[in-house]
């Protein structure tokens, strides 16, 4: 069956008429056909008119949601909550014995991380058992969104592009251990003569990077890492560190303070050097990953949503000004 519409059929209809008029016999009809081109080409450039900017309006919606991570493998994953994974030490913190994970350890996306604003002067103190003092060997690794913009609040120094990730140690007698972003590069710092060491890798901003440092007492050596990525550097005395404080994302300096601008998850603290396979194999893990070193783990703040230590060495955490988002997933790509 065929469909004519109303116009179309006029077409017809005149065409026949003109052949009468002509005094044309019937058969083919080659007029028939060539109107009804133009019809359908017509009727295409009103479809376009009419739902042109609906198409338009669903683009820039697209476009926006994609820009802000809507589509982001990261954003779709499961996610698990505060303290679905954490260390039981069933003789007690800082014993050893029969230490093992629980709960929902692998290796899940967190619900939130702790966001932090340097002129709100956001910070979580923590506690200090367990961490390594002295020139006892070391290691602090943390998952970190660098905005790269080092505001400093009223109060601190206002020309400092230090950007603190971990600090502890007493800052009075620059006895201290410490790990943070320079300008747009990690670092360690032991606030003593010759105990400080860069990289040359830039923490580009507006993405998710895997931050650390391991130091070895024997060698005198730091080797810091951002993602898959290692730099040996070698420090000029041995690290004497002596407990006063301990601080995420704050330097409790004794003239100006430091802060850190940005998001944060996932640090981990051990007194031992990790080997590089141990420290690519956490970074594999992606920011939900859980400690792989227990036997030399002494601090574990996961972030997702509070400051507690799930170390097993109750170094909870204090936060003040801090925000627990879950709106983080944007940047983040899986190893």
């Amino acid at each position: 069956m065929v469909v004519v519409f109303d116009d179309e059929m006029k077409l017809f209809s005149l065409s026949l008429s003109l052949r009468k008029a002509l005094g044309e016999k019937d058969g083919p009809c080659c007029l028939c056909d060539v109107p009804m081109r133009p019809v359908r080409s017509q009727s295409a450039m009103e479809y376009l008119m009419t739902y042109g900017w609906a198409i338009l309006i669903i683009a820039v919606v697209l476009g926006a949601l994609f820009g802000l991570g809507f589509f982001n493998a990261a954003s779709l994953a499961p996610k698990v909550s505060a303290g679905a994974c954490q260390v039981q030490r069933p003789q007690g913190p800082e014993t050893t014995a029969y230490i093992n994970l629980e709960g929902v350890c692998n290796n899940e996306l967190p619900q939130y991380v702790a966001s932090f604003n340097s002129l709100s002067y956001s910070s979580i103190r923590t506690g200090q058992t367990g961490l390594p003092t002295g020139a006892s060997p070391r290691s602090v690794f943390a998952w970190v969104y660098f905005t790269g913009n080092m505001t400093q609040a009223p109060g601190s120094n206002p020309n400092s592009d230090y950007a603190v990730v971990f600090s502890y140690g007493n800052p009075i007698t620059d006895q201290m251990s410490q790990l943070g972003i320079f300008s747009d590069l990690v670092y360690f710092d032991g606030f003593a003569n010759n105990v400080y060491a860069s990289n040359t890798v830039k923490v580009l901003a507006g993405g998710w990077h895997f931050i650390g440092y391991t130091y070895s007492y024997n060698s005198l050596s730091v080797i810091l890492y951002m993602d898959n990525q290692a730099e040996p550097g070698r420090l000029g005395t041995p690290l004497n560190t002596n407990l006063l404080y301990a601080n995420l994302g704050y330097y409790e300096g004794y003239s100006f303070p430091w802060y850190y601008q940005g998001e944060m998850a996932n640090v981990q603290v051990y007194n031992a050097s990790l080997s590089a396979n141990v420290v690519t194999a956490l970074y594999q893990e992606g920011i939900g990953g859980s400690p792989l070193d227990l036997q030399n783990l002494v601090a574990w703040w996961p972030l997702n949503g509070n400051a507690n230590d799930y170390s097993g060495n109750l170094n909870n955490g204090v936060a003040a000004n801090v925000v627990f988002t879950s709106s983080w997933t944007s940047g983040y790509s899986a190893p």
